[in-house]
């Protein structure tokens, strides 16, 4: 992409106040974008509008950090990148993105929400690699710019809702296999790790629509293997925090428990909370129950120190 695309790409968005109120919105790459073919005439992001705001977007070609800082008197050093869902074909960049940044922000958290490319071949060399390689170089960028932003490197945490679960799982497993330039060499891996009613595996017990767009129809086995996140876990593995419904009938709760499985028999600390009901995508709002799984999290962060009480 040229660098005039880039600017008039950068305004065009900024215009769209019926999306952002983030503090910031900066393009995730400074330069040219990994694996990036020409993208074709006409080619264009799509909104999502609803009840006159955007909630999501699909064909997203180029990706971008959005911004949330906390008050100087309540930041606390710790940060968190979010992976919207959105099956690998479009992002629900609101209620899985946005809403949840402020909530964080609100704690003295610096949230950070990931507009990560959507995988399609006409615009990407390898699409399967695309997305992870947007969460490898948003952890990059973070720890690059840690002590300007108030971060503490040591607290960079990754948190997904369903694709966008799988997308920051691949982080958590695949972390060393660095798909971006890193000439610093930055650790690249997330201190902390939040799952929410995640795909997982790309086995039995999956989403297909996300295989399918990820990886598409007739990947090989090895490529399913290595989007498998539950078959990556070791020791080193970051600690994680994972939300499930039972009653999930588009991403079933056996990804939750396999990677939960996973993480226990390699001694990776990890806290699951499993709901009666609740569906998929519910965001912050899983209105079966009285209870509030932020808080929970919340009370996650506090025990693993990454938020005091």
């Amino acid at each position: 992409m040229k660098k005039r695309s880039w600017l008039i790409y950068i305004c065009l968005s900024l215009m769209g106040t019926q999306l952002t109120r983030a503090q910031e919105v900066m393009a995730l790459y400074p330069g040219v974008i990994p694996g990036a073919k020409a993208t074709p005439a006409g080619y264009k992001e799509i909104p999502a509008i609803q009840d006159g705001k955007i909630t999501g977007l699909s064909k997203v070609f180029f990706p971008e950090l959005r911004i949330f800082r906390p008050a100087k008197d309540k930041a606390n050093g710790t940060a968190v990148i979010i992976c919207p869902g959105g099956g690998y074909a479009h992002l629900a960049i609101s209620h899985e993105g946005d809403e949840v940044a402020r909530r964080f922000a609100e704690k003295g958290i610096t949230a950070v929400v990931l507009k990560y490319r959507l995988p399609d071949d006409a615009i990407m060399e390898n699409k399967s690699l695309a997305p992870l390689q947007d969460a490898q170089q948003a952890i990059y960028v973070l720890r690059k710019n840690a002590a300007a932003w108030g971060v503490d490197p040591a607290k960079i945490g990754i948190m997904g809702f369903s694709a966008g679960g799988h997308l920051a799982g691949s982080l958590t497993v695949h972390y060393k296999d660095q798909q971006i330039q890193n000439a610093e060499k930055l650790n690249l891996r997330p201190d902390f790790s939040i799952l929410i009613y995640p795909v997982i595996s790309f086995g039995a017990s999956t989403h297909t629509g996300s295989v399918n767009n990820l990886i598409g129809k007739d990947a090989s086995a090895e490529k399913r293997n290595y989007f498998s996140n539950e078959l990556h876990v070791t020791p080193q593995t970051p600690r994680t925090f994972l939300v499930h419904a039972n009653d999930d009938t588009t991403v079933p709760v056996e990804n939750s428990i396999l990677f939960n499985q996973a993480l226990q028999k390699n001694g990776v600390p990890v806290e699951t909370h499993l709901y009666q009901a609740g569906g998929h995508g519910f965001g912050l709002h899983n209105r079966t129950t009285s209870e509030d799984w932020f808080v929970s999290l919340e009370n996650w962060l506090v025990e693993n120190n990454f938020l005091k009480d």
